[in-house]
């Protein structure tokens, strides 16, 4: 189980670093107009938020401190879903920019886990 939760936890330190990017990406394509490419990264950004809650709750049953704000997801996934609901492109890119990606840039990495 220890090899297990290592690999967990190598996994949401290298899929946190690099959250921020895809963000960026994501405003950029939705203020190209680009938005098929858009909601492709969206719907992956979703799916991954999906993995990071299951991830850091698995971590902490397991005894392993992860500092981060599970809420902050479930505000980021509603406010994206009303931006897209209205399509207001330019809220959801802004968001993504200005809210979300900061938010990852802070993220702090699990640090100290011992096989």
């Amino acid at each position: 189980m220890i090899q297990e939760v290592h690999e967990v936890v190598e996994s949401f330190n290298n899929y946190t670093n690099n959250i921020s990017n895809g963000c960026f990406q994501i405003a950029d394509f939705l203020r190209k107009d680009n938005i098929a490419e858009a909601m492709h990264l969206i719907l992956q950004f979703s799916e991954g938020m999906g993995w990071i809650v299951q991830a850091s709750e698995l971590l902490s049953k397991n005894g392993v401190e992860v500092f981060f704000e599970v809420e902050k997801i479930h505000e980021f996934l509603n406010e994206i879903n009303n931006g897209l609901e209205i399509q207001d492109y330019v809220i959801v890119a802004d968001m993504f920019e200005y809210e979300i990606a900061p938010f990852f840039e802070k993220v702090n990495r699990i640090e100290g886990f011992d096989n």
